[in-house]
C-alpha cells in the first residue's frame, strides 16, 4: 500500500512540474500574472487534512464565497496613462501650470485699457448754503454716474512684469513635464518590480516541485536500503526551505501589486494583470542619438532656461521703477447736484473729462537700488541652476547608457548560467540515483539553479529599466 502511495505522489509531482513548465518558468519566457498558491504538503504527508474544513479552524462556519471581480490586463503604456489620473505630484504641477497661465493673463490685462462704471451718491448736511457743511462736496446732494476709462500709456515696470509672467508660465509648464517624467520613472520601476517578482514566484514553484521529487527519491532509496536516513532528512529540509521561499515570493508579489495599484487605481482592491514584456533582444540606440534627443527636449533644462528669462525680466522690472510712468483717465457721465442729464435751470449735466498723470520717481532712500541688486542676484542664481541642469542631464545620459550596456552584456552569460545550472541539477540527480553523488550535492545543485533562474530574470528587468530610463530622458516614454 505504501508503494502505491509513493507512486501516486510521484505522478502528482510530475504533473505539477509539467504545469509549471508551460507557465514560462524557463529563462527568457514571459509568464503572466500568477495566482497566489499555498505550498503543497511534502511527499509522505498525503491524506493528512488540516484542522477544520478547507483549512478553517475547527468549528468555523463556512462562509459563502464572493465571486472574484474580473482582472484588468494592462500594459506599460496603460499604466502610464492611468498614473496621470491619480499621480498627486503630476496633478499638483498641472495646477501650478494653470495658475501661472492665469498670472500671465492678468499681467497682460494690466497693460490694456480698463473700463469701470462709477456709481456714487454723496449726501452732505445742509447749513443754508448751496454747498452744505462740507464745501468740497459742492452741494447737499451730489450724484456721480460715470464711465471711467484708464490706460497706462507708458510703464516699463508693467511691461516687464508681463514678460516675466510669460517666462513663469513657460517654467511652470516645464516643471509639469518634469513631474510627468518623474511619475513615469516611478511607474516603470514599480511595473517591472511586479513583473520580476511574478517570475520569481514561478521559479519558486518550480524549485519546490524539484525539491519534492528529490525527497520522493530519497524516501524510496531509504526504503530499499540504498541510502541512510540522513539523506531523507536533508531532502526534507530542502523541501521545507523551498516552501518558505514560495511563501516569500507570494508575499512579495502581492506587495508589489499593491505598490503599483495605488498609482493606477482609486480602489486598492482592483485586480489587475501586467504584461510581461521583458526581452533580451530589445535594441539599444547609440549614445550619440540619445544624447542629441535628450538635450533637444529636456524639461529640466527648459525649466531652468525659463527661470533665467524670468529673472532677466525681473531685473528689467526692478530697473523700470527708475523711469517715469504715464497714465491717462477719461470720464464720461454726470457729476451734479441733480440726478439727470440737465439741471433745474436747463444746464447740461452730461459731459466728459480727461486727465493725464505723469509719475516721476525722485527719492526712495535706496530701496529701488536694493530691489535691482536683489533681482540681479536672483538672475545669477538662475544661471547657476541652468549650468548644473545641463551637466546633470549629460551625467544621467552617460550613466543610464552605461547601465544599459552592462545589463545587456550580461544577459547571454546569465542565460547560459541558468541553462548550465539546470543541466547540472539533472546530472547530479542521475548520479545520486546511481549512488555516485551525495544528497548534499543535489541540494547544492538545486540552490544553484534557483539562484541562476532568478539572476537571469533580474538581469532582464535591469536591462529593461535602463532602456526605459533612456527613453524617459529622450521623451519617447
Amino acid at each position: 500500500m505504501r508503494l502505491a502511495l509513493f507512486a501516486a505522489i510521484l505522478a502528482a509531482c510530475s504533473a505539477s512540474a509539467q504545469g509549471q513548465a508551460t507557465q514560462g518558468s524557463l529563462p527568457g519566457q514571459q509568464p503572466g500574472r500568477q495566482q497566489v498558491v499555498q505550498p503543497s504538503p511534502p511527499p509522505g504527508a498525503a491524506g493528512k487534512a488540516p484542522p477544520g474544513a478547507a483549512g478553517q479552524p475547527p468549528g468555523a462556519a463556512t462562509q459563502p464565497q464572493t465571486p472574484p471581480t474580473a482582472a484588468t490586463t494592462i500594459t506599460l503604456a496603460d499604466a502610464l496613462q492611468r498614473a496621470r489620473v491619480y499621480g498627486q505630484q503630476f496633478l499638483s504641477a498641472d495646477i501650478a501650470a494653470s495658475l501661472a497661465r492665469e498670472d500671465r493673463v492678468q499681467a497682460k490685462a494690466a497693460l490694456l485699457p480698463s473700463v469701470n462704471a462709477l456709481n456714487q451718491y454723496l449726501y452732505t448736511q445742509g447749513n443754508g448754503t448751496p454747498s452744505g457743511v462740507f464745501v468740497a462736496n459742492d452741494g447737499v446732494h451730489v450724484y456721480n454716474e460715470q464711465a471711467v476709462v484708464h490706460a497706462d500709456v507708458f510703464s516699463v515696470t508693467k511691461r516687464a512684469e508681463y514678460q516675466r509672467a510669460q517666462a513663469a508660465e513657460a517654467a511652470a509648464g516645464a516643471r509639469r513635464d518634469v513631474a510627468a517624467r518623474g511619475l513615469t520613472a516611478t511607474v516603470v520601476q514599480d511595473y517591472y518590480v511586479l513583473v520580476t517578482v511574478q517570475r520569481r514566484l514561478v521559479n519558486a514553484q518550480r524549485s519546490m516541485v524539484e525539491a519534492g521529487q528529490f525527497l520522493d527519491i530519497t524516501q524510496k532509496q531509504e526504503k530499499g536500503g540504498e541510502v541512510a536516513h540522513a539523506d531523507v532528512i536533508k531532502a526534507r529540509l530542502q523541501y521545507q526551505q523551498r516552501q518558505r521561499d514560495l511563501m516569500d515570493a507570494q508575499t512579495n508579489t502581492e506587495k508589489a501589486r499593491l505598490a503599483l495599484g495605488v498609482l493606477l487605481f482609486s480602489d486598492l482592491g482592483q485586480q489587475f494583470d501586467v504584461i510581461d514584456d521583458l526581452r533580451p533582444d530589445a535594441p539599444l540606440p547609440s549614445l550619440a542619438e540619445i544624447h542629441t534627443k535628450a538635450l533637444a527636449d529636456s524639461p529640466d533644462v527648459r525649466a531652468t532656461e525659463a527661470g533665467v528669462r524670468q529673472a532677466e525680466y525681473g531685473v528689467k522690472a526692478a530697473r523700470g521703477a527708475y523711469y517715469p510712468s504715464l497714465s491717462v483717465d477719461y470720464f464720461f457721465g454726470i457729476d451734479a447736484n441733480v440726478f439727470g442729464t440737465r439741471g433745474p435751470d436747463g444746464r447740461k449735466n452730461l459731459g466728459s473729462m480727461a486727465q493725464g498723470t505723469l509719475n516721476v520717481p525722485v527719492w526712495s532712500w535706496g530701496s529701488l537700488h536694493s530691489k535691482v541688486k536683489q533681482a540681479e542676484l536672483q538672475k545669477r542664481q538662475a544661471e547657476f541652476e541652468l549650468t548644473f541642469a545641463r551637466r546633470q542631464l549629460e551625467s544621467n545620459v552617460s550613466g543610464f547608457y552605461l547601465e544599459a550596456q552592462a545589463a545587456r552584456a550580461q544577459l547571454d552569460s546569465l542565460h547560459g548560467s541558468a541553462d548550465l545550472a539546470a543541466e547540472s541539477l539533472r546530472l547530479t540527480v542521475l548520479r545520486y540515483e546511481s549512488g555516485e553523488a551525495t544528497a548534499l550535492e543535489v541540494a547544492d545543485a538545486q540552490s544553484t539553479v534557483a539562484q541562476a533562474r532568478n539572476a537571469y530574470d533580474d538581469g532582464l528587468a535591469r536591462y529593461r529599466v535602463a532602456l526605459a530610463n533612456l527613453e524617459i530622458l529622450t521623451g519617447r516614454l
